[in-house]
């Protein structure tokens, strides 16, 4: 491990949280204004707790995003805007994946974006992390890694203190011809991460991602984890989720111990046109003081809360209405990127 590198957990103290305003050259247009909601009520709550940095694709769009969240009350004074073009607003996936160095100084990531392997267009997104350092919105000891090898964020998670989660299914497809063993000493070196957990079982129907870790299973501390269940054995998604609990159930922290598992509800299925969509309470997003958790409109929410409650004792949970997000295959930590604390130039 990189003494001199650290990636930190989420639940670590942040500076802000980074998102992009959706327009109508982006895959929202159809139902622009229904997304746009939840946008604000997204800044609405990151805002009682912190501040967030909007990337806008021009100036007519900053001054409409500011319209619209200073006619619903938002707290301004802790929202900045930066201009980068962006072909869609899946910041997670597309934003910079940052390690803390030793000298109190920060790195970025940038691996390749390709759209989720090919499947949309994303050159622009693959160039948002050079655009955003070049703007001048992160501190001046801030430096870029361009890594030649596609890797999304919500493909990964960390306990900050050296252990990574991530997925079979989605790492393979990204890299069909690489063996486990080489993907995870690659992660392992730039991540710098001690060791690597593989989940090879969960997916949702929906999820246009190859199973992204942060749809199914998220550290909730270093010996925690909380991850989408379903105890519908007349759901499609029965067996494949509840194989995947036991993988959960068998994993060990550093220490050897279990880890504590926190099962989330399953809400019913949301269907589009006849399409399923992925509707997991398990991407939801920790800030400062907070949890942000997606919200479907459906019984399980104020249950799922109630697990998030006790995964995150010291946090407030904060539900956010999510339920026009799955229409384009993802939800609230896929919209998010939190950046840590000093990262930030102002």
């Amino acid at each position: 491990m990189n003494d001199t590198l650290r990636f930190p957990a989420e639940w670590e103290s942040q500076s802000a949280v980074l998102i992009a305003w959706p327009h109508a050259e982006t895959d929202w247009a159809e139902r622009l204004a229904e997304v746009e909601e939840t946008y604000i009520a997204l800044v609405a709550a990151i805002t009682r707790f912190q501040p967030v940095l909007v990337c806008v694709a021009d100036d007519d769009l900053e001054t409409y995003a500011e319209m619209r969240l200073r006619s619903n009350r938002v707290d301004m004074e802790r929202v900045h805007f930066v201009t980068a073009e962006y072909d869609d607003t899946w910041l997670r996936d597309s934003g910079p994946i940052t390690l803390k160095r030793g000298d109190g100084g920060f790195r970025l990531l940038d691996f390749r974006f390709t759209g989720w392997g090919g499947k949309f267009e994303a050159s622009r997104d693959d160039q948002l992390v050079g655009v955003l350092h070049a703007s001048g919105v992160f501190a001046g000891t801030t430096d870029v890694e361009s890594i030649p090898f596609a890797l999304e964020g919500g493909a990964i998670d960390t306990d900050g203190e050296g252990t990574l989660l991530t997925t079979w299914q989605c790492l393979h497809e990204r890299h069909p011809q690489r063996s486990r063993e080489s993907l995870e000493y690659d992660m392992a070196r730039w991540l710098v991460q001690q060791r690597v957990l593989w989940l090879d079982n969960g997916h949702l129907e929906g999820d246009d991602t190859d199973a992204h870790v942060d749809t199914l299973a998220r550290f909730a501390s270093p010996d925690s984890i909380v991850y989408q269940a379903c105890d519908d054995a007349s759901d499609s998604h029965y067996d494949g989720l509840q194989a995947m609990g036991r993988e959960l159930a068998a994993l060990r922290t550093r220490d050897g111990r279990p880890y504590r598992l926190f099962p989330l509800p399953w809400p019913q299925p949301v269907l589009d046109e006849g399409r399923r969509l992925a509707a997991s309470y398990a991407n939801f997003l920790i800030i400062n003081g907070a949890v942000l958790m997606p919200a479907y409109g459906d019984a399980a929410d104020d249950a799922a809360r109630d697990v998030l409650a006790q995964a995150f004792p010291d946090r407030e949970i904060v539900q956010v209405p999510c339920r026009s997000l799955i229409w384009q295959n993802g939800s609230l930590h896929c919209i998010t990127m939190q950046l840590p604390a000093g990262l930030l130039a102002r």
